[in-house]
Protein backbone atom coordinates (compact mmCIF):
# COMPACT_ATOMS: atom_id res chain seq x y z
CA UNK A 1 0.00 0.00 0.00
CA UNK A 2 1.20 3.51 -0.82
CA UNK A 3 1.41 5.92 2.10
CA UNK A 4 -0.66 8.27 -0.08
CA UNK A 5 -3.64 5.98 0.66
CA UNK A 6 -3.23 6.24 4.43
CA UNK A 7 -6.00 8.10 6.28
CA UNK A 8 -4.81 10.99 8.43
CA UNK A 9 -6.40 13.83 10.40
CA UNK A 10 -5.38 17.44 9.84
CA UNK A 11 -4.60 19.84 12.67
CA UNK A 12 -8.04 21.37 12.01
CA UNK A 13 -9.67 17.95 12.59
CA UNK A 14 -10.55 17.06 8.99
CA UNK A 15 -10.07 13.44 7.95
CA UNK A 16 -8.29 12.96 4.63
CA UNK A 17 -5.57 10.87 3.01
CA UNK A 18 -1.91 11.74 2.84
CA UNK A 19 -2.21 11.71 -0.96
CA UNK A 20 -5.06 14.22 -0.95
CA UNK A 21 -3.08 16.46 1.40
CA UNK A 22 0.02 16.37 -0.82
CA UNK A 23 -1.71 16.36 -4.20
CA UNK A 24 -0.30 12.88 -4.73
CA UNK A 25 3.19 14.31 -5.07
CA UNK A 26 6.48 14.05 -3.20
CA UNK A 27 6.41 15.09 0.44
CA UNK A 28 8.71 15.72 3.36
CA UNK A 29 7.04 14.51 6.55
CA UNK A 30 8.43 16.00 9.77
CA UNK A 31 7.52 15.30 13.38
CA UNK A 32 7.50 18.77 14.93
CA UNK A 33 7.30 20.48 18.33
CA UNK A 34 6.85 24.13 19.29
CA UNK A 35 9.11 24.23 22.35
CA UNK A 36 12.18 22.34 21.14
CA UNK A 37 15.69 23.61 20.56
CA UNK A 38 15.23 22.48 16.95
CA UNK A 39 11.98 24.44 16.47
CA UNK A 40 13.76 27.13 14.38
CA UNK A 41 13.90 24.47 11.62
CA UNK A 42 10.34 25.65 10.86
CA UNK A 43 11.90 28.59 9.01
CA UNK A 44 13.86 26.31 6.66
CA UNK A 45 10.93 23.90 6.28
CA UNK A 46 8.69 26.77 5.17
CA UNK A 47 11.38 27.98 2.74
CA UNK A 48 11.69 24.48 1.28
CA UNK A 49 7.92 24.25 0.92
CA UNK A 50 7.78 27.62 -0.88
CA UNK A 51 10.91 27.26 -3.03
CA UNK A 52 10.27 23.80 -4.46
CA UNK A 53 6.97 23.54 -6.31
CA UNK A 54 5.80 19.96 -6.32
CA UNK A 55 7.12 19.22 -2.81
CA UNK A 56 4.72 19.38 0.12
CA UNK A 57 6.16 19.68 3.60
CA UNK A 58 3.82 18.12 6.18
CA UNK A 59 4.27 18.87 9.88
CA UNK A 60 3.18 16.26 12.41
CA UNK A 61 3.13 17.53 16.00
CA UNK A 62 4.18 15.15 18.76
CA UNK A 63 4.44 15.68 22.53
CA UNK A 64 6.46 12.54 23.34
CA UNK A 65 9.88 14.18 23.58
CA UNK A 66 10.25 16.23 26.74
CA UNK A 67 6.65 17.45 26.57
CA UNK A 68 7.73 19.98 23.95
CA UNK A 69 4.37 20.15 22.10
CA UNK A 70 1.86 20.64 24.94
CA UNK A 71 -0.58 22.93 23.14
CA UNK A 72 -4.00 22.39 21.64
CA UNK A 73 -4.48 22.23 17.88
CA UNK A 74 -5.45 25.92 17.81
CA UNK A 75 -2.41 26.91 19.90
CA UNK A 76 -0.08 24.90 17.64
CA UNK A 77 -1.58 26.44 14.49
CA UNK A 78 -1.33 29.98 15.91
CA UNK A 79 2.27 29.48 17.06
CA UNK A 80 3.42 28.07 13.71
CA UNK A 81 1.67 30.76 11.68
CA UNK A 82 2.53 33.76 13.85
CA UNK A 83 6.09 32.78 14.77
CA UNK A 84 7.34 31.08 11.60
CA UNK A 85 4.82 31.95 8.87
CA UNK A 86 4.06 28.28 8.30
CA UNK A 87 1.74 27.67 5.34
CA UNK A 88 2.41 23.96 4.80
CA UNK A 89 -0.17 21.42 6.01
CA UNK A 90 -0.07 20.18 9.57
CA UNK A 91 -1.55 16.96 10.89
CA UNK A 92 -3.20 16.40 14.25
CA UNK A 93 -0.88 15.75 17.20
CA UNK A 94 0.00 12.04 17.45
CA UNK A 95 2.27 9.58 19.20
CA UNK A 96 5.19 8.56 16.99
CA UNK A 97 6.55 5.79 19.25
CA UNK A 98 5.11 3.24 21.65
CA UNK A 99 1.85 1.29 21.85
CA UNK A 100 -0.32 4.24 20.74
CA UNK A 101 1.89 5.09 17.75
CA UNK A 102 -0.11 6.48 14.81
CA UNK A 103 -0.39 4.04 11.87
CA UNK A 104 1.59 6.45 9.67
CA UNK A 105 4.57 6.05 12.00
CA UNK A 106 4.36 2.25 11.86
CA UNK A 107 5.43 2.65 8.23
CA UNK A 108 7.82 5.55 8.75
CA UNK A 109 9.77 3.94 11.58
CA UNK A 110 10.30 0.84 9.43
CA UNK A 111 12.31 2.94 6.97
CA UNK A 112 16.09 3.06 7.49
CA UNK A 113 18.17 6.23 7.65
CA UNK A 114 21.41 6.78 5.69
CA UNK A 115 23.28 4.57 8.18
CA UNK A 116 20.80 1.74 7.57
CA UNK A 117 19.11 2.12 10.95
CA UNK A 118 15.33 1.88 11.23
CA UNK A 119 13.28 1.95 14.43
CA UNK A 120 11.73 4.45 16.78
CA UNK A 121 11.80 8.18 16.17
CA UNK A 122 14.77 9.63 18.08
CA UNK A 123 13.55 13.18 18.73
CA UNK A 124 11.55 16.09 17.32
CA UNK A 125 12.21 17.16 13.72
CA UNK A 126 13.03 13.75 12.29
CA UNK A 127 12.17 13.78 8.58
CA UNK A 128 10.98 11.28 5.94
CA UNK A 129 11.01 11.94 2.21
CA UNK A 130 8.21 10.34 0.19
CA UNK A 131 8.31 9.81 -3.55
CA UNK A 132 5.35 10.73 -5.75
CA UNK A 133 4.39 7.04 -5.44
CA UNK A 134 4.03 7.43 -1.67
CA UNK A 135 7.10 5.35 -0.83
CA UNK A 136 9.68 6.36 1.78
CA UNK A 137 12.90 7.12 -0.12
CA UNK A 138 14.83 8.89 2.63
CA UNK A 139 14.95 9.27 6.39
CA UNK A 140 16.83 12.11 8.02
CA UNK A 141 17.54 12.37 11.72
CA UNK A 142 16.59 15.48 13.74
CA UNK A 143 19.83 17.43 13.41
CA UNK A 144 19.76 17.18 9.60
CA UNK A 145 18.35 20.57 8.67
CA UNK A 146 16.13 21.19 5.64
CA UNK A 147 19.00 23.09 3.98
CA UNK A 148 21.46 20.20 4.43
CA UNK A 149 22.97 19.32 1.02
CA UNK A 150 22.20 15.60 1.45
CA UNK A 151 18.52 16.28 2.15
CA UNK A 152 18.27 18.85 -0.66
CA UNK A 153 19.84 16.41 -3.14
CA UNK A 154 17.36 13.70 -2.14
CA UNK A 155 14.45 16.12 -2.56
CA UNK A 156 15.71 17.18 -6.01
CA UNK A 157 15.77 13.51 -7.06
CA UNK A 158 12.08 12.98 -6.28
CA UNK A 159 10.85 16.16 -7.97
Amino acid sequence: MSLHDLRVRTLQGAETTLGALTGGGPALLVNVASKCGLTPQYTELEALHEELPGLTVVGIPCNQFGGQEPGTADEIAEFCSATYGVTFPMLAKVDVNGPDRAPLFDALTAAPDAAGEAGDVQWNFEKWLLSKDGEVVGRFRPRTTPSDPELRAAVEQVL
